[in-house]
């Protein structure tokens, strides 16, 4: 179990008039190579729990194991902790900072000991892992476009190689091919590498299209935690709460009360092919090669 939450809470301002409980009571366990979608309406606690997961910041009250042990224990290594939890903000801007691309991405590896020819083979397999080309390696990062300081962002976490990579709405202000070139790649790297990948994101398309588990927050508290389907088949719920389900979703809801079809957990467009095909045959989906 690579990381586990027990009845974790944590109130901002905890001593003052003004505390606000942020987290209440929060257990999760989160295995090795998951592929989790984090989401939950804006105050509902998403970026507080990601970042009690590297220990940026410390439960007011529970505890939090990484690999069986607490990151609490006297003496634990933090710096060590957050080498192989990678947190990449939501706001790239917030974690660039060196002269060019290049010496941004060796920032890591090289706080982590490593030689100097080791720590530049990794910045150039992150970035080449995010599609950032040479031409680039000599540029300022705050000169790049969104997508690519984003790209750059992800690649300075990647060069110290994590067992887990905690992405921080990602895709925010990108459009849906940068999107989808972002989480294309990252679903790509999890594929190869094996690490485990919280996606915090507000887009439930994609999250349905990526994700394994879903795990929804509101106000401090996991509300909802399975797979897509699963979660998605609460919309009610979701809606209740400031969300919604995919678009894809709603659509096989209509279908469904219009008795059209039996099923109507579709959460991807291929699903809903899948669901479509099924109810009216071949003949009535036609060539589904060609359509899809």
């Amino acid at each position: 179990m690579a990381i586990r939450l027990e009845h974790v809470s944590h109130i901002y301002g905890a001593d003052t008039n003004l505390s606000v409980a942020a987290l209440k009571d929060v257990c999760l366990t989160i295995g090795d190579g998951e592929f989790i979608g984090l989401i939950g309406h804006t105050g509902s606690g998403k970026s507080t729990l990601v970042q009690h997961l590297n220990g940026l910041l410390k439960a007011t009250e529970g505890t939090i194991c990484y690999n069986g042990s607490s990151i609490y224990e006297k003496g634990y290594d933090l710096k060590a902790l957050r080498s192989k939890v990678g947190l990449v903000f939501q706001y790239p801007e917030h974690q660039l900072f060196e002269i060019d691309v290049f010496t941004d991405v060796c920032f890591g590896p090289k706080n982590l000991g490593l030689s100097a020819e080791e720590t530049e083979k990794r910045a150039r397999r992150a970035l080449e892992l995010v599609g950032i080309g040479e031409e680039y390696y000599r540029q300022s990062p705050f000169d790049l476009s969104g997508g690519q300081k984003r790209r750059v962002a992800i690649a300075g976490v990647l060069a110290m190689e994590p067992e887990v990579l905690i992405l921080d709405e990602p895709t925010a202000g990108l459009d849906p091919r940068g999107r989808d070139e972002i989480l294309g790649e990252i679903a790509a790297l999890r594929k190869k590498t094996g690490m485990t990948v919280i996606l915090v994101s507000h887009s439930m398309e994609d999250v349905a299209n990526y994700v394994s588990r879903i795990i929804v927050m509101n106000r401090g508290s996991v509300m909802l935690d399975g797979e897509p389907a699963q979660v998605f088949s609460h919309v009610k719920e979701l809606e209740a709460v400031g969300l919604a389900a995919p678009q894809v979703t709603y659509i096989m809801h209509t279908l469904k009360e219009a008795g059209l079809v039996e099923q109507a957990d579709a959460t991807t467009l291929k699903e809903a092919v899948d669901a479509l095909c099924a109810a009216f045959g071949k003949d009535g989906c036609g060539n589904r090669e060609e359509r899809c």
